[in-house]
């Protein structure tokens, strides 16, 4: 995951402070030392960890922190708002003009993702009520054109295109087209080479000179390191950018990016890719990122995207049924898609507070395996036997097993995690009791295939 081996090692650094119960200078130093080592591996620039280990020492070897009651606590909490303010401090959102459509050009080397993440960007907005438009100014790249109209077919949103004509003219016919049929957000996918050079440079000036957007949003791949600090600062000299989308953040990134970019051009991440799905866009929280890459978790986030996926009306309906007695294995199987619908399950489990260092690659591979086994589980018994498992005898069982490519033993012990789950919503059941203890636990009690312990939904 993203920020995992820098993450690691400030943890590492941080234990051995809050093992001491006095902290001296010599302890502080030392542990910034190990906080150093740590950024410039995370390849973060040389310039910004300096300058960035230097204001942490400053304020952290003061004689309020040094001779307050928990000292260890307080230079973690100083690192992480010097993280925060490293990497913007609010959100930066995007501008949108007082008279539309505003026009946002999307820009970047080949390769960067420009054409999937304009796609993302417009279902983004769209979601929010916008009528998004996209624009094919890429007439370079074999099939760009066709990719962005595959893009745009899959969230429904029009694509813009006159082939391979000029790409100065197709960006200005697109905002008058957007004029004619109400379109209030332009999203032109521009051209990309493989190395920044004068050809591509006056082409996106040119482009920003005819349409004058409210945005220029640069695509950079976060898992180039240093790379793309260099990369976005050479855009911003050229063209002005007025912010960064950051992908394969969902990657194994060691973050350089996402603690350089911002300090080196002075324009803020506004988005960043956190999967390969068109839905996988997140606007970027500096304060909450600087809370993941220091393992304290992103419950906020975990919120918004529970807001943003889970149906409130079925989990209505199913709190319902877990009053009535009436939950059964229906429920259970959607419950369990509303959990993958929030994204992989070691990303879920990653914005949890202490999560991170309980929760692997692999043991999150391992609960992604067993979800799927359950749902194929699930999928095999028939509308009955979902309604009603204690219909489910031997022979069904092997019918179950052979239907999900699972055995005997994987059967019986679903149903078995299924009555004890039924027997603690029995339990809960009782009249005002109910709502109280499913609201401390978070949600619906153990889920069959996590362990035992369940998940908070």
């Amino acid at each position: 995951m993203a920020f995992e081996g820098l993450s690691d090692k400030l943890t590492a650094a941080f234990k051995k402070l809050r093992s001491k119960g006095k902290l001296s200078e010599a302890d502080v130093k030392e542990a910034m030392r190990e906080v150093r080592l740590a950024l410039l591996e995370a390849d973060v620039n040389y310039k910004v960890a300096k300058d960035f280990i230097a204001s942490v020492t400053e304020e952290a070897v003061g004689g309020k922190v040094l001779e307050s009651l928990t000292p260890a606590q307080q230079v973690i909490k100083i690192v992480n708002d010097h993280l925060t303010a490293l990497m913007g401090s609010e959100q930066e959102r995007l501008r949108f003009s007082s008279h539309p459509p505003t026009v946002v050009m999307m820009c970047g080397l080949q390769g960067s993702g420009k054409t999937t993440h304009s796609g993302k960007l417009a279902l983004h907005f769209k979601k929010q009520g916008k009528r998004p438009l996209l624009v094919a100014c890429d007439v370079y790249r074999p099939a760009a054109i066709e990719q962005l109209k595959v893009v745009g077919g899959k969230i429904d949103v029009p694509v813009f295109e006159m082939g391979q004509g000029d790409p100065v003219a197709i960006a200005k016919k697109a905002i008058g087209y957007a004029n004619d049929y109400g379109r209030d957000l332009v999203i032109l996918d521009t051209a990309g080479r493989l190395h920044i050079d004068e050809a591509l440079m006056a082409e996106l000036s040119n482009i920003k000179g005819e349409v004058k957007p409210q945005e220029i949003l640069l695509v950079i791949d976060s898992m180039t390191g240093q790379d793309a600090v260099n990369v976005a600062k050479s855009f911003d000299d050229t063209l002005g950018i007025s912010g960064v989308i950051l992908t394969k953040l969902d990657g194994d990134t060691r973050g350089g990016a996402a603690l350089s970019v911002r300090a080196v051009t002075g324009k803020p991440i506004k988005f960043v890719g956190m999967g390969e799905k068109l839905e996988d866009l997140e606007p970027f929280y500096p304060d909450r990122m600087a809370s993941r890459i220091l393992g304290m978790g992103d419950v906020l986030t975990l919120i918004d995207k529970a807001q943003e996926n889970l149906d409130k009306k079925e989990a209505e309906k199913t709190a319902q049924k877990m009053l009535e007695n009436k939950f059964d294995m229906n429920d259970l199987l959607a419950q369990m898609q509303q959990l993958r619908s929030m994204g992989p399950l070691q990303q879920v489990l990653s914005m949890l507070p202490g999560q991170k260092v309980q929760i692997g690659d692999e043991e999150a591979e391992q609960g992604e395996r067993e979800l799927r086994r359950v749902e194929a589980m699930i999928g095999s018994m028939t509308k009955a036997e979902r309604e009603k498992p204690s219909l489910i005898n031997p022979s069904r069982k092997r019918r179950i097993a052979a239907g999900s490519g699972t055995r005997v033993e994987d059967v019986n012990r679903l149903l078995r995690q299924f009555e004890q789950m039924q027997k603690m919503i029995r339990q809960f059941s009782k009249p005002g009791k109910m709502n109280k203890k499913l609201r401390r636990m978070g949600g619906m009690p153990g889920m069959p295939g996590m362990g035992g312990g369940g998940f908070p939904f």
